[in-house]
């Protein structure tokens, strides 16, 4: 399982970061976890091709974690002119926000039809979604987004990768993470206290208990980047656009 971060910032392009979206590879299937509004950008600059992405996985539905849908359905459509479904797995209500989201941008495009089919499919906590040789099962987190927010574990050939997504602390973290080569986690501030997000003051006594080989910190704002030198904790690495970890 090889990883890519093409955009590792929070909502606001703190430190000039492009927003959420991980590109992964395995040995059958290529995916993204999310897709904030500048993941075309990020692909273009890590030399990606869209066209190799078969399936996007979507954690929540704030806007910068799921608007880059938007652009990469017309550009799917019009540049690339693409055949081959593609499906996107999102939470409850994932296909009418998306289309929503779509008129409200380029009035008509959310029902215009495709020359490839869009597929769309809900996460449940029952169950895990199966793709090719992914398996992707999540659990609901507290991050207040109109629908429920999520963090996602992806099993791949004997790899484990799992996702806090957007939210603060809960303790189904510790089953989401337990046993992963690769944990990412939202730590948005250091120390200050924002609600529905995750500081670096309240994490560092969980990383023991999350039980994952390694924790990669994402989403931080100004006050996080800042303060980033000061952690020292060898179980724990900082994310940055372009970063490629092999899993």
């Amino acid at each position: 399982m090889d990883l890519t971060i093409i955009g590792s910032g929070d909502a606001f392009g703190s430190g000039g970061r492009l927003q959420t979206c991980f590109h992964v590879t395995t040995g059958e299937s290529t995916f993204l976890i999310d897709c904030g509004a500048t993941s075309l950008i990020g692909m273009a600059r890590e030399a990606l091709d869209p066209a190799a992405i078969d399936v996007i996985f979507i954690s929540h539905l704030h806007g910068d974690h799921f608007s880059g849908l938007v652009w990469w359905v017309l550009h799917s459509q019009h540049v690339l002119r693409r055949e081959r479904p593609l499906t996107v797995v999102g939470p409850t209500g994932i296909e009418a926000r998306y289309r929503a989201t779509a008129d409200a941008l380029f009035p008509g495009s959310g029902d215009k039809p495709l020359r490839f089919e869009l597929q769309f499919e809900e996460h449940r906590l029952d169950r895990p979604v199966n793709f090719q040789d992914v398996s992707c099962s999540c659990i609901e987190v507290s991050h207040p987004s109109g629908a429920p927010s999520l963090g996602l574990r992806f099993e791949a050939g004997g790899k484990v990768l799992s996702f806090s997504g957007d939210t603060e602390w809960v303790d189904g973290l510790i089953a989401l993470a337990k046993g992963a080569d690769l944990h990412i986690n939202e730590c948005f501030s250091f120390d200050d206290p924002v609600p529905h997000h995750t500081s670096w003051k309240v994490l560092q006594d969980k990383i023991a208990l999350l039980g994952a080989r390694q924790v990669l910190l994402t989403h931080m704002g100004v006050d996080m980047l800042a303060r980033a030198g000061e952690i020292d904790d060898p179980r724990v690495a900082l994310s940055r656009d372009g970063l490629r970890i092999s899993i």
